[in-house]
């Protein structure tokens, strides 16, 4: 009767970990001093439920809990998209900027929400938590995308206001759609900088590392985070462009919103299922890092002989890891020479804030990869802009949507990455994830110098042609030039994404301390800010170095006139110079590993 009660309730669990139980109640029944605590390995160690309680290994987390998380940043995915890969368009049109000008925009923005998860990712590390922050996050995105709808509605009433309105009155209504359209649009960066960092780290949170199985699927996870990503990205450029180009820039608006709002729900309903890690009254990890590295500036006068002299104290071990930044060990005396309680730090903390300043030369030879991956929602589009995009059934593909390209082929590529390629180097290799993270985001700059390459080869062929055409000073005249040329181009920056772009998440979630796994995301995704504001401040470098005296430069609004092949062949140049930087960083680089079973 015992068996069959436990075989009928959760039937929807993974059976390895009905197994698992029916073991330890097998073991209860043969041992009767084992009885009394049946479940004490069922547990996980560090994580309570929902109720506060000691959290059970076989009735949550893992993939059950995930989906409900994954689910939310689908939707998550969908909205950003649905404003950021059509965001030119809008910029260019309705609001009336110049090409360069909203390329600097598109760029300045996707900084600021990449940028913006360092400080909701400190607010939930520090104060909230993971949970509360993304349900604070995505109400106050929700609200940016009802502005952002409102702003819109404004544009429509303003341009039907025809021909007696007072000008005054349209230019003060204009002012006013433009200062409300912006405060929504960075109020949406503001939400997406709490909800982005967040989502994943409680995502993977749902895995114990300490249980080799779930330690693997810790891995296939971050696989299909990117995969749910893509396919919400993917609905986005498939049916949400058409709708801002050819019907309403309102609806293309209000219809994230809504996607947004059944997400929360979605999220909430896995309330109970989810693995919540315990936070204690210690301060925050942010506050300990940064006392490591004050204290190892108060104590540059220290002699590495008193250092030495301490470490042997303690027991440390001479590893590679405690003689990498040997100047942060001053940390673990005080600056007077003395050892009471509290003005010291630990082994533990030492090594944590090691962890962070590791990091940093592969954050920085990332920052070329970002830039290149900027130019897909900007001068892509407008490079498909100008060409045909007519087929067979007389439908003409909005520019934008051809993003959807990169998400196509991330979906087709992650399930063969995740289910073919990484068995047979585990093989090959015998590392748990087939390569490492390093090698991994490595092939991706590769992948992503060569597109750089094709898409220059691509707009020499198209300047060609409009020259040909006699269209060189005729940029509303469509270049006839199959837009499918383009295709090869964004295919492979989607499978650039799928080595590079997943490596960086894993990589930075997981050589981080579980208290600032929330930062190690954030810092993924600065990369990615600091690479669009970078990108922005190239544009507006180029655009002043190339006209003047009469010259059309690389980004006239004419791109007929223009020279985007020059500039893709400058970033091709520039990626190859990140990726030689990259690789000697990575022969220097120590995988830090926090509990980690491999």
């Amino acid at each position: 009767m015992y068996y069959d009660l436990l075989l009928q309730s959760d039937h929807w669990l993974s059976l390895n970990y009905s197994k698992t139980f029916i073991r330890a109640i097998s073991m209860s029944i043969s041992d009767p001093s084992a009885a009394q605590t049946p479940l004490l390995d069922d547990t996980i160690d560090g994580c309570l439920d929902y109720k506060g309680r000691p959290v059970r290994r076989s009735s949550s987390g893992c993939w059950i809990s995930a989906s409900f998380i994954i689910v939310v940043e689908i939707a998550e995915r969908f909205a950003y998209y649905g404003i950021s890969s059509n965001l030119i368009t809008y910029l260019t049109g309705p609001l009336g900027e110049s090409t360069a000008t909203a390329a600097a925009q598109v760029n300045a923005w996707n900084g600021a929400a990449s940028l913006l998860p360092l400080l909701g990712a400190f607010i939930a590390d520090s104060f909230l938590g993971r949970y509360r922050t993304i349900i604070l996050a995505s109400l106050v995105y929700i609200l940016g995308l009802g502005l952002l709808a409102l702003s819109a509605t404004l544009s429509s009433i303003s341009s039907s206001g025809g021909q007696n309105a007072d000008d005054i009155a349209l230019s003060s209504s204009l002012q006013f759609q433009v200062i409300l359209f912006f405060s929504s649009l960075y109020l949406v960066a503001f939400a997406q900088g709490g909800h982005k960092p967040c989502v994943q780290a409680f995502g993977a949170d749902q895995f114990d590392t300490q249980d080799p199985e779930e330690c693997k699927a810790k891995s296939s996870f971050f696989n299909w985070w990117y995969f749910g990503m893509c396919a919400g990205t993917l609905t986005t450029l498939s049916i949400l462009n058409y709708i801002q180009d050819n019907l309403s820039w309102v609806l293309g608006f209000a219809i994230p919103g809504i996607v947004m709002a059944v997400g929360l729900v979605v999220f909430l309903l896995g309330t109970m299922t989810y693995r919540y890690s315990v936070k204690g009254d210690e301060e925050s990890p942010i506050v300990t890092v940064g006392r490591v590295f004050i204290l190892a500036v108060r104590n540059q006068k220290t002699s590495y002989s008193a250092i030495a002299a301490e470490e042997e104290a303690r027991g440390i071990l001479a590893t590679e890891s405690s003689k990498q930044f040997k100047f942060l060990n001053k940390a673990l005396l005080a600056p007077d020479g003395s050892k009471e309680q509290g003005e010291v730090c630990s082994i533990r903390e030492v090594e944590e804030a090691k962890a962070v300043i590791r990091l940093a030369p592969i954050w920085a030879t990332s920052l070329i990869y970002a830039i290149a991956f900027a130019q897909s929602s900007t001068f892509f589009t407008k490079q498909g802009a100008t060409m045909d995009r007519s087929t067979a059934m007389g439908f003409e593909i909005p520019a934008a949507s051809l993003q959807s390209f990169i998400s196509l082929s991330v979906v087709l590529f992650i399930p063969i990455y995740d289910r073919i390629f990484v068995p047979l180097a585990r093989a090959l290799t015998g590392k748990q994830a087939g390569i490492t993270l390093l090698q991994r985001i490595g092939s991706g700059m590769v992948i992503s110098t060569i597109s750089l390459v094709i898409a220059a080869v691509v707009e020499m062929r198209r300047l060609k042609i409009a020259e040909e055409y006699g269209l060189l000073d005729k940029p509303n005249v469509m270049v006839p030039m199959s837009v499918w040329w383009l295709v090869p181009q964004y295919t492979l920056y989607g499978l650039a994404d799928v080595f590079t772009m997943v490596g960086l998440q894993e990589f930075f979630y997981d050589q981080m301390p579980n208290e600032l796994r929330s930062v190690g995301l954030a810092l993924y995704l600065s990369i990615f800010g600091v690479g669009s504001f970078l990108s922005s401040f190239l544009i507006s470098a180029i655009e002043n170095l190339t006209s003047g005296d009469g010259r059309d430069s690389w980004f006239a609004n004419n791109l007929n006139r223009a020279h985007l092949d020059y500039f893709f062949l400058l970033l091709a140049v520039l990626s190859a110079v990140g990726l030689t930087l990259y690789v000697c960083c990575t022969k220097y680089y120590i995988y830090a590993r926090w509990g980690r079973t491999f």
